[in-house]
């Protein structure tokens, strides 16, 4: 598993997001407090305070599928 933290703060960029995402076959847990959400999921993304950076877990065994998933999502990484 792979963790970091994403910030997806507006609309478009959860929206933008979730479609990047969903090009892959692993599972996405968004993390904020005791919440856990689906990433794939566009209304759950947006139950979530996105005004600042949120935990992803990315449930990834293959550190090459890991690293394009990285490089996918690089612009929304946080920090």
């Amino acid at each position: 598993m792979k963790t970091t933290h994403v910030l997806i703060d507006s609309i478009d960029k959860v929206k933008a997001f979730v479609n990047k995402i969903g090009r892959f076959d692993y599972d996405f847990d968004l993390i904020s407090g005791r919440y856990v959400i689906d990433a794939k999921s566009i209304m759950g993304v947006l139950s979530l305070d996105i005004s600042k950076p949120i935990q992803l877990d990315i449930h990834v065994n293959d550190e090459s599928d890991a690293a394009e998933i990285m490089k996918a999502i690089d612009e929304y990484v946080a920090g």
